[in-house]
């Protein structure tokens, strides 16, 4: 006989056999055994979770005439004709590859003879999301006036696809991901069986790997026998998922405690270069963190799961801080939601990889321990900056006789640069419909970015937009030095905004909102035309614009700053 997949050959035969699913099966036995039988039920569940073995058992169940407290006897004539498919009177059916209004019609019209051998004819139609519109509208037409001893039994792994007056005409039952000590337990019953040896943590490692699909651990249970020579070991179930060794992950998590950037990220590129996926290396990590909290919250868990608690697992958690491994999971998950849409993963590894092991993180984290101190530093801003204020408040009412000379100013001095040649690159170019285009994505934008960068942005607005850049004025320094040196901040508007407005992926140019005007004033005195616009020099050497002059030059600002500027009289 030609070799079967282990899913094929385990697959479950009675209600009691079905893994994780304990209040489904209970409800569908005690229908049967009460006899209160509907006529359409609706499976919804992940994949590999027992839709269509709960289906066919249920098939069997209401058919076998034997049938003990809802359970088939899978003895009989009837079991074993519906367990190898070849009773007439229970049709399995792909929707996926039957999806047509043909296929549903002639459905209808063989629903319409009563069973040959059974009791009841049965339905199982798979995937049923897949069907097309008019197909659906064939199947409700069953459903609404049902025949006598006919069951349909729909299943999916997508049920928001399915039409509400499908869903509404049917009994749901959501089947829900296997845990992980479920399947541990269901795949050592299976290697005691087949007489396979193992090593209890390779089964933890695969069942992870399942992702609460019995089929999935079924499937990887199968090439982790085919690949190992007799015995199961954790080696065998690490390679054959792609999974991280403990060790490995020990040594990343404490170059990143340690602060220590160039050995996390010399370890991160160890495992790329070993052919580690992605997404397999962030969830990795991710139950590791989780470990590690649970270790230091609830050690006896970890116990219950079988866990091995190696000596680096034990100093890793002893040494990190709870805030500390809150900021590592908050950073995996949405390093993991973002390598959903990109095909460079390695690049967001990376920034994440920095992000875990540099100090700003840490000093992120723990804000809450000094929330006084800040407070403080922040009222002390807040007063400065009204301070300010007033005294350019003063400077504009004072008459311009008193004003003191330029070289009398006293200037103050600031570390940021400002990025004066690429901002007038941008004006040159910048139009009104691309600024209009930015103003109207910008709060989509904002709702698109993480916390922290959500955050830095609401402390900004657009000032000028060209095909290939976009000048952005922060409030605040602080947080214009914070942009410009966060790379994963300009990379994520970069894409954001390639997304939002189509063909148009700028530049992000970072200024401060005091510099703003002189680099708009400077702009426009540096490009009144080919010497058409005249301007003179009074004697205090202040430069003005003539009168004639004026009007040109207002409407060159609104031609490049649209709505943005507001014209005052002086």
């Amino acid at each position: 006989m030609a070799y079967q997949a282990l899913y094929r050959v385990f697959r479950s035969q009675r209600f009691d056999a079905i893994v994780g699913q304990r209040a489904i099966t209970q409800t569908l036995k005690n229908a049967i055994v009460q006899e209160q039988i509907s006529h359409a039920y609706l499976f919804t569940g992940p994949r590999g979770t027992g839709k269509t073995s709960a289906a066919k058992i249920f098939a069997k169940a209401i058919n076998c005439p034997n049938s003990v407290d809802g359970e088939p006897c899978n003895e009989c004539d009837m079991c074993l004709s519906i367990t190898n498919g070849s009773q007439e009177d229970v049709i399995e059916i792909d929707a996926a590859s039957n999806n047509g209004v043909e296929e549903i019609r002639f459905i209808r019209d063989r629903a319409n003879y009563a069973p040959t051998q059974a009791t009841y004819k049965v339905y199982i139609i798979d995937e049923v999301h897949m069907l097309s519109t008019g197909a659906f509208n064939a199947l409700l037409k069953t459903l609404e006036e049902p025949k006598k001893n006919v069951i349909f039994i729909l299943a999916t792994t997508e049920p928001h696809k399915i039409p509400a007056t499908i869903i509404s005409r049917t009994q749901r039952f959501d089947f829900k991901r296997i845990q992980v000590a479920d399947i541990v337990e269901h795949l050592a019953d299976v290697l005691q069986e087949m007489a396979v040896e193992y090593e209890p943590n390779a089964l933890t490692i695969i069942a992870r790997a399942a992702e609460g699909g019995m089929r999935d651990a079924l499937s990887i249970l199968d090439q982790a026998i085919a690949f190992s020579e007799g015995q199961i070991t954790e080696t065998t179930a690490l390679d054959v998922t792609g999974s991280l060794t403990n060790e490995r992950m020990d040594h990343f998590l404490q170059a990143c405690v340690d602060q220590q950037v160039s050995d996390a990220l010399m370890q991160l590129q160890g495992m790329l270069e070993d052919g580690k996926e992605a997404s397999r290396l962030l969830e990795n990590l991710l139950f590791y963190c989780r470990d590690l909290l649970l270790y230091q919250q609830a050690p006896a868990l970890l116990e219950q799961e079988g866990k091995q608690i190696s000596e680096g697992f034990q100093h890793l958690a002893s040494e990190v801080q709870v805030e500390q491994l809150y900021q590592f999971i908050t950073i995996l998950n949405e390093t993991q939601q973002e390598i959903r849409f990109t095909t460079s993963p390695g690049i967001y590894l990376e920034v994440a990889t920095v992000k875990l092991a540099t100090p700003a993180t840490q000093a992120v984290t723990t804000i809450a321990d000094s929330a006084a101190p800040d407070s403080q530093q922040i009222k002390v801003l807040q007063q400065e900056i009204t301070e300010l204020r007033q005294q350019i408040k003063h400077l504009h009412v004072q008459p311009k006789e008193t004003a003191k000379p330029k070289n009398q100013v006293r200037q103050v001095a600031s570390t940021y640069r400002v990025p004066r040649e690429r901002v007038n690159q941008v004006l040159k170019n910048a139009t009104k419909e691309r600024m209009l285009q930015v103003k109207k994505i910008w709060e989509d934008l904002l709702d698109s970015l993480s916390p922290t960068q959500k955050a830095m942005l609401r402390a900004s607005e657009p000032k000028a937009a060209s095909d290939t850049g976009i000048v952005i004025a922060f409030d605040y320094e602080i947080i214009c030095q914070r942009a410009t040196s966060d790379p994963e901040f300009s990379l994520a508007l970069h894409n954001h905004m390639s997304r939002f407005i189509e063909n148009y992926a700028p530049e992000s140019i970072f200024i401060t909102q005091e510099d703003w005007p002189s680099l708009r004033n400077d702009f426009l005195a540096g490009n009144q035309g080919d010497g058409t616009l005249e301007v003179e020099e009074s004697d205090n050497q202040e430069v003005s614009l003539l009168p004639e002059t004026e009007d040109l030059v207002v409407t060159k600002a609104q031609e490049l700053f649209g709505d943005l500027i507001k014209i005052e009289e002086n």
